[in-house]
């Protein structure tokens, strides 16, 4: 029989290493590649411009690969649940394909989906390509807990083998008896076009030069470009980057990946290809180390209830945070009075990435290290700002720079100050991000507040005139905070008894997903 199927792209927004597409093209005499311009986004997720503007130039990308199939990108407004019947009905659809997602969300939304699609008489088929292995099938292997350890993981994942081959992208001899029925009228590429950044509600006006355009064929551009530099790729290891580098020190395809631009697998299997033969660096360091830091979040976060919160999340330590405003905001908004802090919010509000290592180091400032505020917070700022945001890694990464999980040694606590100096002893970066400090000595320049006033005036900043006074003393209350953490560790259960000392926390029971899942995998 032959098919009239719509995929629908959401995360995986690339042809290559996409089973899913490919299951729509078999035996399909029409094909909707759709996308849904879901509310959700807008109303229940922090999404700033910078975001905003990766997934407008991701689709218009796709949208060209697709034309050159003879298909195109038809992006629907509305709500799954509301959208997808009428599609159904409208389209004369039979079959539907998708990428499997573990945010709850995803889950949520692609249970009443399916219940839809079959009250219509549409099949439902979904592939695992997000990720590098099935999150459920390791969990399962751990007798059904979510392993904690980021070696307990790699024991496990050991077990299965290397990760599945990234299939190729579709060509025309695969789409050649494939129909995408592409009205070129007004009404119909208003109705179904790729939205601009002011139909999404943002204002372009002070939006800076793109440092970073979305889109599979840019994502395979840098991968190529990367993996060309061979010695550079094997000797990779994480901890020796730079955080404060005036151009990056690491790969910056994680919001490729998190976009499904990129696929994981692929970025794996690339890298095997260098490493093969050569002396390289191994995980958790690694490249391919990086990727595994991926998966391991997340396995936490599909087998974690409340991940992403600290109340009833089994594996989080509870901390009383402060509720501080005035410090939240001076924080967001670069405004602390320390330069590499203050460089770091800026660069990351104009560009929408930072460094992994200066992440650590904003997040341990505005939690433990100084200012006590929940990492909660700060998950919210970077689910906004950062393109790389990915429900699953910033939640797991925010518990672990802020010593709530995964992560116990609260008492290494980053500087403010010595930090950015060890790889930027002039302060490049923050004359960069902050050209107000730029005319500062190399002496002050991460302590402004230290120049005598003769050298504020020459450099034409006054401290607590033109740039703010430190927000707090670090050295005084960063014991502070080590002291408020132990008392907070010392308020969980008995050690031997903590989640994080076992193999893992059980999930919770399977959903009708999980079943459906096992299923397959015993055909």
């Amino acid at each position: 029989m032959a098919h009239t199927c719509i995929h629908w792209f959401r995360k995986g927004l690339r042809l290559h290493d996409n089973p899913a597409l490919m299951a729509a093209l078999r035996d399909c005499k029409e094909l909707y590649p759709v996308f849904i311009l879901d509310p959700y986004l807008h109303n229940n997720t922090c999404v700033g411009i910078n975001r905003w503007r990766f997934l407008v130039g991701a689709l218009v990308d796709l949208d060209c690969s697709l034309r050159k199939l003879n298909s195109r990108l038809f992006v629907v407004r509305g709500k799954p649940e509301e959208v997808f019947p009428k599609l159904f009905d409208k389209w004369k659809v039979t079959k539907l394909t998708y990428e499997y997602d573990t945010e709850p969300y995803s889950l949520s939304r692609d249970k009443t989906v399916t219940t839809l699609a079959k009250e219509h008489g549409v099949e439902v088929i979904y592939k695992i390509s997000h990720t590098l292995y099935d999150i459920d099938r390791i969990i399962e292997e751990n007798n059904g807990k979510a392993p904690l350890t980021y070696n307990r993981m790699r024991a496990i994942v050991k077990t299965l083998g290397p990760p599945k081959r990234p299939i190729p992208a579709p060509i025309m001899q695969d789409t050649k008896d494939v129909k995408t029925p592409c009205s070129e009228n007004n009404e119909e590429l208003k109705k179904y076009g790729i939205p601009m950044l002011e139909e999404l509600g943002q204002d372009t006006a002070a939006l800076g030069q793109e440092q970073f355009p979305g889109g599979e064929q840019e994502a395979l551009r840098r991968l190529d470009e990367h993996m060309q530099r061979t010695g550079w790729v094997c000797g990779f290891e994480k901890p020796q980057t730079s955080p404060n580098s005036l151009s990056p020190s690491t790969t910056v395809l994680s919001p490729y990946v998190t976009f499904g631009c990129l696929s994981a697998r692929t970025f794996w299997w690339r890298l095997t290809d260098v490493y093969r033969g050569k002396k390289h660096s191994d995980p958790p360091v690694s490249l391919h180390g990086q990727l595994l830091w991926r998966e391991f979040f997340y396995t936490a976060s599909v087998g974690i209830p409340n991940f992403d919160k600290m109340e009833g999340n089994p594996v989080c330590t509870q901390v009383d945070w402060d509720t501080n405003p005035d410090y939240l905001a001076a924080w967001r908004e670069a405004r602390t009075g320390f330069p590499f802090i203050d460089a770091i919010m800026t660069q990351l509000r104009q560009e929408g990435w930072i460094h992994h290592l200066a992440r650590h180091a904003v997040a341990c400032f505005l939690t433990r290290g100084d200012l006590w505020i929940s990492w909660e917070e700060g998950q919210k700022v970077f689910e906004e700002l950062l393109l790389d945001g990915d429900w699953a890694l910033n939640a797991g990464n925010w518990q672990w720079l802020s010593a709530s999980a995964f992560f116990h040694q609260f008492f290494r606590v980053y500087s403010p100050v010595a930090f950015g100096k060890k790889t930027d002893k002039n302060g490049d970066y923050i004359k960069k991000y902050l050209p107000l400090l730029k005319k500062f000595p190399a002496q002050y320049i991460y302590e402004p507040w230290k120049a005598p006033r003769s050298i504020q005036q020459a450099a034409g900043c006054i401290v607590g005139q033109d740039y703010p006074h430190p927000i707090v003393q670090h050295d005084v209350i960063s014991k502070k905070n080590i002291q408020r953490m132990k008392l907070a560790y010392a308020k969980r259960a008995d050690p031997a008894e903590s989640p994080s000392n076992k193999q893992g926390v059980k999930r919770k029971a399977p959903s009708v997903i999980d079943m459906m899942k096992k299923k397959d995998r015993k055909k």
